[in-house]
Order: C-alpha cells, then sequence, then structure tokens
C-alpha cells in the first residue's frame, strides 16, 4: 500500500506543478482543483472575471492527456447544444446521433451561470448519473469524466444563479483570489511573449487518472473521523444561520475529498485537519443561509467557518484548539 500511495502522490504533484507553471501563486487552489479530479468529483470555480477560472481549468484538462471540450455558455443557448442531437442521415436512411460538446472526458463549462436554468440543467443527468438522454435513447460518458464549471458572482449582471440541485452536483467550489503584487509582476512577465498555457505538455496519461481515483478509495478513515465528518454536516442542519443545511452527499463528499487530502500528504490514513481543511469547500455552498444580511454573504460560509469552531474534534484535549 505504501508503494502505491507514493507513486499516487507523486502522479498527483506532477499535476499541480504543471498547472503551477499558468497559475501563479495559487497552490492552495490548484490543490483542490486536483482533490476534485482524483475524487471522482465535479469543480465549480467562482470568482471575478480575469483571475484565472478558465485558465484553472484548461491547464488541467492538458496536464492530464484527456479528450476535452470547452462549452462557452450564452443566454442563448439551447440543451441540445450541450448533449447533442438525432438527425436523419439519408446516406445510411436512418437516424444518428450526432454528440454535443459534453461527450468528452474533461469539459469545461465557462460561464455556466450565464446560461437560462434550462440550459445549466441539461449538464446535470450527465454530472449525476455519467450519462445523458437524447430523445429517450441513453448515451453513456467517457471515463474518467469531470466537470469544470466558471461563474462570475451571481450579483454581476447578465447571469443566472445555479439552482440548488445542480450546486449539489458540485464537489467542491473554490475561489481563486486575485494574486499578490509580487505575483501580479510574475504573471506579466510570464505572459510577455507566449501565454504558459500553450507550452505545457500532458504529464499523466488518462489511465493514471482512474489508478488515482481508485488508490483514493483505499485511503483508511477511522471511524471517529467518520462520526466528525456527520458532526459537521449535521450541525449545518441545526444553526441558526443556515435555512437548509447540507444532504448526506454533503458527507459523503467531505469522507472522500479528506481522503484525496490525505493522499496528496502521502498518507494513507485521514487526519481531523483533512476534513477541516475542506469543510468551507465542500459544505458552503451546499448550505443555504436563513438571512440575505450582506454580512453573512450568499451562501454557508461564514456558517461553516462558526460549526468548525463549536464541533469537537476527535482527539483533541477540551478547551484547546
Amino acid at each position: 500500500m505504501d508503494r502505491t500511495i507514493t507513486r499516487a502522490q507523486a502522479l498527483a504533484e506532477k499535476i499541480i506543478d504543471n498547472i503551477e507553471k499558468v497559475l501563479v501563486g495559487k497552490r492552495e487552489a490548484v490543490e483542490l482543483a486536483v482533490i476534485a479530479l482524483i475524487s471522482q468529483g465535479h469543480l465549480l470555480i467562482e470568482d471575478a472575471p480575469g483571475v484565472g477560472k478558465t485558465m484553472l481549468a484548461r491547464s488541467l484538462a492538458k496536464s492530464i492527456h484527456c479528450n476535452f471540450k470547452r462549452i462557452q455558455f450564452t443566454p442563448d443557448m439551447l440543451p441540445g447544444d450541450i448533449t447533442g442531437v438525432t438527425v436523419y442521415n439519408q446516406k445510411i436512411g436512418d437516424f444518428e446521433f450526432r454528440p454535443g460538446p459534453i461527450m468528452a472526458q474533461v469539459v469545461l463549462a465557462d460561464e455556466i451561470n450565464r446560461a437560462t436554468p434550462k440550459v445549466q440543467s441539461a449538464l446535470l443527468e450527465a454530472m449525476a448519473e455519467g450519462q445523458i438522454t437524447v430523445d429517450g435513447v441513453t448515451h453513456q460518458m467517457p471515463s474518467p469524466f469531470h466537470v469544470l464549471a466558471t461563474q462570475s458572482p451571481v450579483e454581476y449582471e447578465g447571469t443566472f444563479p445555479l439552482p440548488e440541485a445542480q450546486l449539489d452536483r458540485f464537489l467542491l467550489r473554490i475561489n481563486i483570489g486575485y494574486p499578490s503584487p509580487d505575483e501580479e509582476i510574475a504573471v506579466i512577465e510570464r505572459q510577455q511573449f507566449v501565454h504558459p498555457i500553450e507550452e505545457i505538455e500532458p504529464v499523466v496519461a488518462a489511465e493514471d487518472i482512474l489508478m488515482l481515483q481508485e488508490t483514493v478509495k483505499k485511503i483508511y478513515v477511522d471511524n471517529l473521523i467518520k462520526h466528525y465528518i456527520v458532526a459537521l454536516v449535521d450541525a449545518t442542519r441545526h444553526h441558526p444561520a443556515i435555512y437548509l443545511g447540507a444532504s448526506p452527499r454533503g458527507s459523503l463528499a467531505l469522507f472522500r475529498t479528506a481522503q484525496a487530502r490525505a493522499l496528496l500528504d502521502g498518507r494513507d490514513y485521514v487526519l481531523p485537519d483533512d476534513v477541516k481543511s475542506l469543510a468551507e469547500s465542500t459544505l458552503a455552498h451546499r448550505s443555504l443561509p436563513s438571512s440575505t444580511d450582506p454580512a453573512l454573504g450568499r451562501d454557508g460560509r461564514a456558517s461553516i467557518a462558526a460549526i468548525l469552531e463549536t464541533v469537537p474534534v476527535p482527539g483533541a484535549i477540551p478547551g484547546r484548539k
């Protein structure tokens, strides 16, 4: 097991290091993106325009040597623009399916909240079930299958907030944030002649991703850690500032991503710190605030932080953090 973990960690590090050639000074965001990939989940990247959301998605796709498609979401899109359509082929005298861009191993859903809810829901079956249905015929998604969606904050004009059911399908939601002044200078210098995204090459194969996903499942999680995960999620359902808490899918997300976090650190067991580091990214977008108070934000981030302070950590001495 140790040798498998070591090899898996090395592969994950290669992906992270390759992406960092494009995204300067954002290792935490890059690690979370890789965690979502190897946990067999989908990633939502939410931030202001121009901070690198699309570049993170594109550099991840280029690093893992998988079939890649990009969907630029717009208000006038139709569901068939994503899933594909069935058309009559006169040459063969029969109907045939022409797949849409969703039929790829890695899909970048760029500015997903610029499309109408009807179009956004076209992704739901693919993300949840690994399949799409067009004209009554089911088509299986390729393996691995990973959706990276980007969106601007919902208060921007011309956007449509993602429905709760779709938000729940994203394993993690992350923010990138603005670079520091030194990092911004490095960005300018790196792009003076050519964009780094044009120069990076794949560092792992699709088969390596499948191996990483299977290895993550083998990471040991103690019963105390499982109870801690459930306690955190259950607290979102009773917190006074949260109207709708996280579902059991939130527990599963926190469980799986904590395993992936341990793998990135080269361990074959999960620590409470792995769970704590991922609580906000897995639970905040699944926890709807009960108030529109601007101080609480649009989601449960502030409440998740408060819950982490109050729920006892396994093995901790009472009164100490």
